[in-house]
């Protein structure tokens, strides 16, 4: 009985993320999911969790702009004009499909991605070298995909399909640190740090707090750094811009890189791991929740 019922619920999951459920509400299919991954109901009366908090803002929390900063063309223009186009990665161009991409004018080293999901990112270190087939096959899979289904994240739901040329940062294919500052209701209270994506042990990461404590909380499928992570000299920096972009919104984590001392905007994301991510111990998903208020929280 239990492995028909992991099936089921495997295919659900793997059904709405390719959006052949689409017919089913917005809700119905987040408490669904909610139940698959914390074999509990979810609570949208009175949620505590973050989690549960998450979920409630993807089914309250809808403003238009939300959809710009999502969206990796439009994000651009969104952040550089808040807090400066020099901390935004060079953009090469910008297509509609795969085939329409002229390379002959693309630099020996580039990055191509979706501009609507995430995940979907080819890195060509050398262009004589570079596998045109698989990339295309990777990035029209993606354009044919609508990430919105994956989590029902209402923002990604009305972006448009493209693909973006960025500029080839030979740091971002080192192990350069990505600082993922959480903000809650316009104030940024922690910084997950990730690193070491190329390591045979996996991506480690470690959150602190605004002044650079160590908390010893961790997400499932992730390790604690084996070394200590230094306070960087941008951080205030890094703390000052999340708070101007992520002002009047209830929850919004905002991704930087360090570039030769130089602060470098990723992206911005509503929902981090659509909302369905464990923390061990259990206890700061409560804790994060206390300190996101939602608008008929505050007083």
């Amino acid at each position: 009985m239990n492995k028909t019922i992991n099936l089921l619920e495997r295919a659900f999951n793997e059904f709405n993320a390719k959006g052949m459920l689409k017919f089913i509400p917005d809700e119905l299919t987040i408490r669904i999911l909610f139940h698959l991954y914390f074999g509990k109901k979810l609570n949208l009366k009175k949620p505590a969790t973050f989690n549960e908090k998450l979920q409630w803002l993807k089914l309250h929390d809808r403003k238009d702009i939300y959809t710009k900063m999502v969206d990796k063309i439009e994000a651009k223009e969104y952040v550089g004009g808040i807090i400066g186009r020099e901390h935004i990665i060079r953009t090469l161009g910008v297509w509609n499909s795969f085939d329409e991409i002229d390379f002959e004018k693309l630099p020996e080293q580039f990055v191509l991605k979706c501009t609507h999901d995430s995940g979907d990112i080819v890195i060509c270190r050398d262009k004589s070298n570079f596998d045109f087939n698989s990339a295309k096959q990777k990035l029209t899979k993606g354009l044919r995909t609508n990430f919105y289904f994956v989590g029902r994240e209402w923002p990604y739901k009305n972006v448009k399909p493209r693909i973006i040329a960025e500029e080839y940062m030979s740091e971002l294919s080192t192990d350069l640190s990505d600082y993922k500052i959480h903000c809650f209701n316009g104030i940024p209270l922690f910084i997950l740090v990730c690193k070491d994506r190329f390591s045979s042990q996996g991506m480690s990461e470690d959150f602190f707090d605004a002044e650079w404590n160590h908390i010893q909380v961790k997400r499932p499928n992730h390790h604690l750094s084996k070394l200590a992570i230094d306070r960087p000299t941008q951080l205030n920096t890094m703390l000052e811009y999340a708070t101007l972009l992520s002002k009047d919104i209830p929850f919004l984590r905002v991704d930087f890189y360090i570039i030769k001392e130089k602060v470098y905007f990723g992206e911005l994301t509503f929902y981090p791991a659509s909302g369905f991510a464990r923390f061990d111990p259990e206890e700061y998903d409560e804790l994060f929740g206390e300190y996101l208020k939602l608008p008929n929280e505050r007083g």
